[in-house]
């Protein structure tokens, strides 16, 4: 008996990206035991309502801020002034990409557009890299040849500016941070909260000691946690763009725990991956013992991964050992189907490339 998965995909015949009250199957194809859990406890709109709320506070802020600092000649401000406008800029690419996101699938986007949202945390984490780099030269000029600073309006607006951003992170606390979209509006204010107490220490001293320098030094303590966020968002975005598996999670392990349940014989084609934020995806090609029951073997799968590693999305191809050789699973095309290519190590012929390492019971390679 051969069961399996669905011929939508080109190459990896990965599971479709439905929405959570979607189950189905197809062919002995199944997505899963009842409906997809994605750890998001807070609703679409409630995300919306919390995001929309502290944008209204920071560009309100921002305005005040940039005359403020306009008026004191204080660098800190107007750097964080910039970084409230990224602020705002994030927030309102986040709402953006929670709209394209919850469009359904349809056309040639079979996942909808999910990663709308992991391209806008992208944009967020390189804005970050961009203007830290441009403060990181505004900072060493001004050590260099410090302007006047008029520390005690500095302070003031600083210590304002704690409180607002104060505010503007525990709303965006509220929204679902397990979004990488919303973690990196949330990674935004939060660093420019972190900005204003370091302007507000910058101002203090600049008022009770007159060291204008200090005012830069701030700013680079503002260019630092930039960096470190900024960087932490590029790494994350990529690693989804690029398709590599979800962080905390060995393919290599969890192929081992394929393998090793019952009536298992072979575990290859192993593909790991997240469709966005909090969904990963699995596809796979399991081949059983002659004697094994292939629907109770990829039930029990399905089931393992479900509830041990959180993969709710797996497509598994399930076929017995040898089945695979009369070319009539894998082979497509007219012409005589692929003999296996040496090397592989497989011995059962399934197909001409094994797209990753191959795992058996007991010792092996990766």
């Amino acid at each position: 008996m051969t069961e399996h998965a669905h011929g939508h995909h080109p190459g990896e015949g990965r599971p479709h990206g439905h929405r959570p009250d979607h189950a189905h199957a197809h062919g002995g194809h199944s997505h899963g035991q009842g409906g997809h859990s994605h750890a998001h406890t807070v609703s679409p709109d409630a995300d919306r309502r919390w995001l929309r709320a502290a944008l209204a506070l920071i560009c309100a802020f921002m305005a005040v801020e940039v005359a403020v600092g306009l008026v004191a000649h204080s660098l800190a401000l107007l750097s964080d002034a910039a970084h409230m406008l990224t602020d705002a800029a994030s927030i309102v690419l986040a709402l953006v990409a929670m709209r394209l996101a919850a469009r359904p699938a349809r056309g040639g986007y079979t996942y909808g557009l999910k990663r709308a949202e992991i391209l806008s945390a992208q944009a967020n984490g390189i804005t970050l890299l961009v203007l830290s780099a441009w403060l990181a030269y505004e900072a060493v000029r001004r050590l260099i040849e410090p302007p006047a600073v008029t520390g005690g309006l500095v302070l003031v607006t600083a210590l304002a500016g704690v409180v607002v951003n104060l505010i503007a992170a525990w709303f965006l606390s509220r929204a679902n941070r397990s979004s990488l979209n919303v973690e990196g509006a949330y990674q935004h204010i939060l660093t420019d909260l972190f900005g204003f107490v370091a302007t507000a220490v910058a101002g203090l001293i600049v008022w009770t000691t007159g060291f204008a320098r200090a005012d830069a030094l701030a700013t680079l303590v503002v260019v630092a946690l930039m960096l470190r966020a900024g960087y932490g968002l590029v790494r994350e975005s990529g690693r989804i763009f690029l398709e590599a598996a979800p962080a905390g999670v060995d393919p290599d392990a969890l192929g081992d725990h394929l393998v090793a349940a019952d009536e298992v014989a072979e575990v290859h084609d192993l593909h790991l991956w997240q469709i966005t934020s909090g969904e990963p995806a699995l596809s796979a090609h399991i081949l059983v013992a002659p004697s094994g029951d292939c629907h109770k073997v990829r039930r029990r799968l399905q089931e393992l991964l479900s509830t041990e590693y959180g993969i709710t999305h797996a497509t598994l191809q399930v076929d017995h050992v040898g089945e695979q050789d009369a070319d009539t699973v894998l082979h497509v095309g007219s012409g005589p189907a692929p003999e296996t290519a040496p090397g592989h190590g497989h011995g059962h012929g399934h197909c001409e490339d094994a797209h990753g390492p191959v795992h058996r019971r007991g010792p092996h390679h990766h």
